[in-house]
């Protein structure tokens, strides 16, 4: 059996993305790390940042990012396909440049992907969420509006395609470039939960990046070809009162060791329980707490939420 890893980035360096951790907590797991690198701009470093790995099993494909051909966030979809399609394995972990996977979950994974192997109902394996927000220590598992699986994993075949912004997959006999937005013409994989999680630290940056990483992909919705001039965001994200968000007390993946030390942005937060302003975010709206509180009582599995995947439970 023949585990693939495969990322699509660009610009990780300037936006704060986590991609050498990303990379780092699979590369033992995999038998090769495919990544989809696009045209980043100039004095970004992911490339480098990647070629210090200095690792056999990574392969980097150049790509462009034409917004204007894949709009409407498809972009992120159509990447990911050029990633998926240089693997050679069995199974196809993917993993976004701001996800990261702890060592201890490795045995589980492989296991799973053994296990499943020649069930071909099984066409994709799904993981746990941890969604981290504003720092380290406060995370959203069981919120309404947070997604608390999705599939990481995916069997090597050319009908299974990235879907929408790339955040899940779809079966798509019949393929167009539009059906990356579609519903129709596709359909939900058939799908094995692992016990295992998914870190996700997308929300985890200084402010003013969390800006500019905010304004790059709301850009990756325009009809247009990706400009530095969106990026630049003057103002900052206000993350709001983080003592209304859930403590997290868990174990961090080891290889976020060095990056969490990093951390230097108390001074920009605010660790008060009042909002002081309307709620933005969608977690501070009453209506989503009200959901949160009903389902963390009476519906462990969530409610009135979309589930991109068919749970076969085996």
């Amino acid at each position: 059996m023949k585990i693939s890893g495969f990322t699509m980035v660009k610009n990780a360096g300037k936006l704060y993305y986590p991609i050498r951790e990303s990379i780092l907590s699979i590369l033992p797991l995999v038998d090769e790390y495919i990544i989809a690198l696009g045209d980043c701009d100039k004095g970004d470093n992911t490339l480098k940042v990647i070629e210090e790995i200095n690792s056999p099993k990574i392969k980097v494909v150049d790509t462009v990012w034409d917004v204007k051909e894949y709009p409407h966030g498809s972009i992120l979809a159509q990447q990911t396909d050029v990633a998926k399609s240089h693997c050679t394995g069995d199974w196809l972990l993917y993993l976004q440049a701001d996800e990261v996977i702890h060592e201890k979950d490795h045995a589980a994974i492989r296991q799973s992907c053994e296990h499943h192997l020649k069930d071909e109902e099984v066409e994709g394996l799904l993981f746990d969420y941890i969604h981290f927000w504003g720092d380290y220590k406060h995370a959203f598992t069981q919120n309404h509006g947070w997604y608390r699986k999705e599939i990481r994993i995916v069997r090597n075949k050319s009908e299974i395609h990235s879907w929408r912004d790339a955040q899940s997959f779809r079966v798509i006999d019949a393929f167009e470039k539009e059906k990356y937005l579609s519903k129709e013409g596709t359909r939900k994989l058939n799908v094995a939960l692992v016990n295992a999680n998914i870190y996700h630290y997308g929300w985890v940056r200084p402010p003013k990046l969390m800006a500019k990483k905010t304004s790059h992909f709301q850009s990756c919705y325009k009809d247009d070809n990706i400009k530095e001039a969106d990026m630049e965001v003057i103002s900052a994200i206000d993350f709001g009162a983080m003592n209304l968000i859930p403590e997290w007390s868990g174990e961090h993946p080891p290889v976020m060791k060095e990056k969490i030390a990093s951390f230097d942005w108390t001074d920009e937060l605010n660790y008060s329980k009042q909002l002081n302003r309307k709620p933005t975010h969608k977690h501070e709206k009453p209506k989503y707490r009200f959901l949160t509180a009903l389902e963390k009582l009476f519906f462990p599995n969530g409610i009135f939420n979309f589930k991109n995947y068919e749970l076969i439970k085996k």
